[in-house]
């Protein structure tokens, strides 16, 4: 009851914007979707992403993402559309376009964005007190590790590959408002639920 009582004023001046940054495997996804599909009452709705890469399984275009050509993609960053952008590989460009997180907000969703560390340091300092970033960390690399082989979707040397990426990822830890550590899924998750109605509550 409390939670309806409380939904006019999370979003007083249009939306928030909520950042979740992690390494691969931290359980970041699955705790981003739990609190958008079991907490529909704080309005969070999805940062569409673009991509110069192509669509992958039933993916549609301007759902999982938005799907561009590379060409397209470097004429929007010469324009200045991209709130952030990367070239994660050579040629494979991912990026969030200001005009969707404008609409978005203007409708009062809480938009949230699941980027990798460096797009997610970019949002906060360009919205400051509007964003709230988190960081899901894992307990450990060698949790990590355990994590990637049990999924059992990429090869050794990709795994490998990913590991070290996460160390890297992990000294970007303190550049974000908060950690959480993900040992126990749902204490990771109840803590998260906590930060973000605490930050949605804010005037």
């Amino acid at each position: 009851m409390t939670d309806i009582a409380q939904q006019p004023h999370t979003a007083p001046l249009g939306g928030k914007l909520l950042i979740f940054s992690a390494p691969s495997g931290s359980g970041k996804s699955t705790i981003v979707n739990w609190l958008m599909q079991e907490h529909p009452e704080l309005k969070l709705a999805f940062s569409i992403s673009c991509t110069t890469r192509a669509p992958r399984g039933t993916e549609r275009n301007g759902v999982e993402y938005i799907f561009l050509t590379e060409e397209a993609f470097r004429q929007k960053i010469a324009e200045k559309d991209f709130l952030e952008y990367e070239e994660v590989y050579p040629g494979r460009f991912y990026g969030t376009l200001k005009s969707q997180v404008e609409t978005q907000t203007a409708k009062g969703e809480n938009v949230v964005f699941d980027v990798d560390v460096k797009g997610g340091c970019n949002i906060k300092q360009h919205y400051g007190a509007r964003a709230m970033s988190i960081f899901v960390q894992p307990p450990s690399i060698d949790e990590l590790r355990r994590r990637l082989i049990g999924r059992a979707t990429d090869a050794p040397e990709v795994i490998e590959q990913r590991l070290a990426k996460a160390s890297y990822e992990l000294t970007f830890a303190d550049k974000f408002d908060h950690i959480v550590v993900n040992d126990d899924l749902a204490t990771a998750e109840a803590e998260t639920l906590k930060l973000v109605q605490d930050f949605l509550q804010q005037e």
